[in-house]
């Protein structure tokens, strides 16, 4: 998975920093490229409207989108965001206890 920030304003720099720090809190910097970009093409194809844009791409299912468009979103979002993404943990979130008070959400509790 790649995630994009599609930029062209000073307020990106914000985001970036917001997803790498989220990225390594859920241990996954390693394995999720982050990159930033200004191509006019991805940004007709997605119809970006508003900056900053965060989109993610998946090459090995073809798939990209816009997630987040002229917002800065909390950390918090961007882990429900992530965690929903990769883990399909809908009803799941970071900091969460299981039901015999054990974190077993892989993040630190």
């Amino acid at each position: 998975m790649k995630i994009k920030l599609f930029w062209t304003e000073e307020n990106t720099s914000e985001l970036h920093t917001k997803v790498l720090t989220v990225l390594e809190e859920l241990g996954l910097s390693d394995f999720i490229k982050v990159e930033l970009t200004q191509d006019e093409a991805l940004k007709t194809d997605l119809s970006i409207t508003k900056e900053p844009a965060l989109v993610i791409e998946e090459e090995a299912i073809d798939f990209q989108d816009t997630i987040f468009e002229g917002i800065i979103p909390e950390n918090e979002e961007l882990k429900s965001m992530f965690i929903s993404i990769i883990w399909g943990g809908e009803g799941w979130s970071c900091g969460s206890k299981d039901s015999d008070g054990s974190c077993g959400t892989g993040c630190s509790c």
